[in-house]
């Protein structure tokens, strides 16, 4: 009778947790909502397991698990598994998978195809939907056909399968069928969103009836990220935009940028610019205070890099940045939806979106920000989705 180990660890995505026995690594758990509901899941998969201080194989597993997950290259191929009680066609299909290395993907078909089973894409989804080994059989490297996204099973399900995808740098993978647009590693390229809208709206339809009569009368989710050539210039042109109409906001930005060579916005040029020429450009005293403030904060390297931000879970973004002058949570908030394509930020305390969310629900007054954040729990985790529709409702009601 085998004898199995379990333990909780920290990466950059949440609380993970590995199973073993004297064979190796017999399960891989990862991030519920919570952790103690993580502990709980893995606890039903193995309910004989205790927890223990991993023996070395599986203390290597593990950090190249956490690893991974920090966006750094991380080869699991040969971590020792307990394959026992896998059945035959589902080992041939992981052994196919873990040849697939970060940062590349395959399609359903082309893994079927490797087998010598052409046509067997449906049972190739089917075994790694029922994978054991999350991460070390890295099934969130299969997509579906065309390079849509598929199925994922933990948590999150797409969005954490295209969530995980974009940490790798995926942003298109190398395999046979692989075009799935997510946005890109430095925020320069990036052109897309780092989860599925097609399945964001289908969970909003069916997760609240309210919101489903509003996107039939809205018609298709249309939002595409903004690309930046750094977090610097992204949140420079979000402090010139706060409390401002969009067209004088332009305006004042362009002109900013005017100031400087080539429209080249950089920490150092704002930094030598005197108050006098930062206010030729339509920039109030505590604007200009806080462009300073960000632009020494960019000089000294104390924001993230883009890169560093799709690594990064969106609460630890939103106290990151807080702390520039000028920056508060919906800055942020904007950042997270229409610069990295995040799935699930719901703004509480933008007033459109309040207003949409009475209009939808046909509520005389604004909800408060707890109301508002009650209804949105069942629109997890596609909370994104559901706040641009709200801005739409407020467009509809307008015209």
């Amino acid at each position: 009778m085998r004898t199995y180990g379990f333990r909780l660890f920290d990466t950059a995505i949440g609380r993970c947790g590995i199973v073993w026995n004297e064979c190796g690594v017999a399960g891989v758990q990862l991030p519920e909502a919570r952790a103690p509901e993580t502990r709980s899941r893995l606890l039903r998969r193995f309910p004989d397991a205790r927890e223990a201080p991993p023996p070395p194989d599986v203390q290597r597993a593990l950090d190249g698990i956490v690893a991974l997950l920090r966006g750094e290259a991380s080869d699991l191929s040969a971590v020792a598994l307990d394959m026992e009680g896998v059945p035959p066609f589902h080992r041939r299909v992981y052994e196919v998978a873990r040849t697939i290395p970060p940062g590349a993907t395959l399609s359903y078909g082309a893994v079927a195809a490797r087998l010598g089973a052409p046509g067997a894409a449906r049972a190739v989804g089917q075994a790694l939907g029922r994978n054991p080994f999350a991460l070390v059989v890295p099934c969130h490297r299969v997509l579906a056909a065309g390079g849509k996204a598929g199925g994922f099973s933990a948590n999150g399900g797409v969005a954490t399968k295209l969530r995980l995808l974009a940490i790798e740098g995926a942003a298109a993978g190398t395999g046979p069928g692989a075009t799935l647009p997510l946005s890109g590693g430095d925020g320069a390229t990036g052109v897309g969103l780092a989860f599925d809208p097609q399945v964001a709206v289908t969970h909003l339809r069916a997760s609240d009836a309210a919101l489903a009569r509003l996107i039939e009368a809205v018609g298709p989710f249309r939002l595409q990220p903004k690309t930046t050539a750094s977090l610097f210039v992204a949140l420079a042109e979000a402090i010139v935009y706060q409390q401002l109409t969009g067209k004088a906001a332009a305006t004042i930005f362009a002109r900013l940028c005017a100031l400087f060579p080539h429209a080249n916005l950089t920490p150092e040029r704002v930094l030598g610019a005197a108050d006098d020429t930062l206010r030729t450009a339509g920039l109030s005293h505590p604007k200009i205070l806080a462009l300073r403030d960000l632009a020494r904060r960019a000089a000294d390297s104390e924001l993230p890099t883009l890169a560093a931000l799709h690594r990064m879970e969106d609460e630890d973004i939103i106290t990151r940045l807080t702390t520039v002058r000028g920056i508060g949570r919906w800055t942020v908030e904007m950042l997270l939806i229409f610069r990295l394509g995040r799935p699930d930020v719901l703004p509480v305390d933008d007033y459109g979106v309040r207003k949409g969310f009475a209009i939808a629900l046909k509520k005389r007054e604004l909800p408060t920000r707890q109301a508002l954040a009650r209804r949105g729990a069942r629109w997890k985790p596609y909370r994104t989705v559901a706040s641009w529709y709200l801005w739409r409702a407020v467009e509809l009601a307008r015209r």
